[in-house]
């Protein structure tokens, strides 16, 4: 990559970056969410709530933890596309698409910048977790899990791009992306194992690469895992690849 593409990425990520922190409404709405989430579905459901079989002795909290960051990571990287119709409706695209640097790597400095909002988004709610007693199996683990945040975010952050880099009204977006997230959250595990589900449930659900991430997360996190960690990885990061060369394609075919 040339010189020039290297800083557009560093100069895209730095301003996705300061947008994000200068936006604290969004930063609280964020983090609230998967709080409420965390302190009183996951604590009431806990108090009236066993296991069986495979997650005996689990509680519903230490269960829910890891899938509470899946779908932060999962709402906050598909809406981050919002970004491109933003520039789009202010003329800040135009002006990136005319300097002398590759669409690619205006896509890579987005996707760059989501992926650090995800990682710190996600390190947020882990600590909260903490707070409300979520047990963590190990400190090696959570880093492991590093590895699914990124993936998580990559992917999602990418296919949020393709689709508003083919889109001009912001509602349409939105509506799009509600009409995905709902499915991917639903269908992940993230609040319920995919295992023992009826078999067109579980063929869906093994077909949603977001299970695969929850999974991992959580085989990471409280040691719990009903898919091969290699598996997930393998299937998470073909994903990302997929979605990232898709993302990279239909925005180099933008036009405004």
């Amino acid at each position: 990559m040339k010189a020039g593409n290297i800083t557009a990425v560093y100069t895209i990520w730095l301003r996705e970056m300061k947008k994000f922190v200068r936006a604290r409404s969004r930063i609280v709405g964020n983090i609230a969410m998967p709080f409420f989430f965390l302190a009183f579905l996951g604590t009431g459901i806990t108090s009236s709530l066993s296991f069986g079989g495979g997650l005996a002795g689990l509680s519903y909290l230490d269960f829910m933890a890891p899938g509470v960051i899946a779908m932060t990571l999962l709402f906050s990287s598909m809406f981050s596309g919002i970004s491109v119709l933003w520039d789009k409706e202010f003329g800040f695209l135009k002006e990136m698409l005319v300097a002398p640097v590759s669409r690619i790597s205006i896509v890579f400095g987005k996707v760059m910048a989501g992926m650090t909002t995800g990682l710190l988004q996600a390190f947020i709610i882990l600590a909260i977790a903490l707070l409300l007693g979520v047990n963590i199996v190990s400190a090696a683990g959570v880093l492991v899990s590093v590895i699914f945040i990124l993936l998580i975010s990559m992917s999602f952050v990418s296919l949020g791009i393709a689709f508003a880099s083919r889109m001009r009204d912001m509602q349409g977006f939105q509506i799009i992306m509600n009409f995905l997230i709902m499915p991917l959250w639903l269908l992940s595990g993230a609040f319920f194992p995919v295992q023992g589900l009826p078999a067109w449930l579980s063929v869906l659900s093994y077909m949603n690469p977001l299970t695969y991430g929850v999974d991992g997360l959580r085989a990471n996190i409280i040691g719990v895992g009903g898919i091969p960690v290699i598996i997930s990885v393998s299937v998470l990061a073909a994903f990302s690849v997929a979605m990232i060369s898709l993302g990279a394609w239909l925005f180099s075919k933008t036009e405004v």
